[in-house]
């Protein structure tokens, strides 16, 4: 699936929801713009997989900005219409993740 949605944000199949733009916009650590999800999908890894989530298949991304910056990504991929559906990016919190990329309980 990562490779499915890289493709879709080099050709520029990419929709962000409300809901994305709205938590970049709002997010505690600074605002998250398209560019820095653009480089940390680019360079991501899938962390967790959704493959039973309504109406696509998601998945939560781990990827860095060109400065570094962490960046989680929930993106759905929509294989009928090859294009990739941001549904949230944030900057995780260290406190609740280990190494970011896996929960802490």
């Amino acid at each position: 699936m990562l490779k499915d949605i890289q493709n879709c944000f080099k050709v520029d199949k990419i929709l962000f929801t409300k809901h994305a733009r709205d938590e970049m916009e709002e997010e505690e650590f600074g605002e998250i713009l398209e560019n820095e999800v653009y480089n940390a999908i680019l360079n991501g890894k899938i962390i967790e997989s959704y493959p039973v989530d309504e109406p696509y298949p998601s998945c939560l991304i781990y990827g860095r900005t060109p400065i570094n910056r962490p960046l989680h990504i929930v993106c759905a991929y929509a294989s009928e219409s090859d294009l990739a559906i941001i549904i949230t990016a944030y900057q995780p919190d260290p406190k609740q993740w280990i190494n970011l990329e896996r929960r802490k309980t």
